[in-house]
């Protein structure tokens, strides 16, 4: 019986974090996202871009600066969601500096991939979708209506 009481606390603990909370599970899964942004360098391209549009010149200096920063504070805060994610709260942080989702450069959003999974025309082998999202720079896509 003297187990009873610390066998009691840890069913309790395992009914508290598993019992299908969307809240943990967003950000956990907000907090690989951006883990993930040192990888995808979307904010890196987008600052460039942005910097060239809006300063003529100074697209690959200052833009790539603001990027590398940028990229820098997305991966540490998708640290910091990973590690935290069970304790609340569970809404985004850092929203007045970084968007809650990740971002792309504005001359190129990616679509879902093309394969049998996602597409119903499979039987005829065309299907749409992007080809290879995965690479920077991929604007090419199958059947784009």
């Amino acid at each position: 019986m003297r187990n009873a009481p610390l066998f009691l606390a840890v069913i309790a603990f395992a009914a508290l974090f598993g019992s299908g909370c969307a809240g943990p599970e967003q950000k956990l899964g907000r907090g690989l996202s951006n883990t993930f942004e040192i990888v995808r360098m979307g904010e890196f391209r987008r600052s460039i871009e942005q910097s060239e549009v809006f300063d003529p010149g100074t697209g690959y200096t200052t833009g790539a600066i603001i990027g590398f920063d940028r990229s820098m504070a997305r991966t540490g805060l998708g640290l910091y969601e990973v590690v935290t994610f069970p304790i609340p709260s569970y809404g985004p942080e850092l929203t007045d500096y970084l968007a809650p989702k990740p971002v792309f450069p504005e001359s190129y959003k990616p679509g879902r991939f093309g394969d049998r999974l996602f597409d119903t025309d499979t039987f005829t082998g065309f299907s749409g979708g992007d080809v290879v999202p995965f690479i920077p720079g991929s604007r090419f896509n199958v059947f784009d209506n």
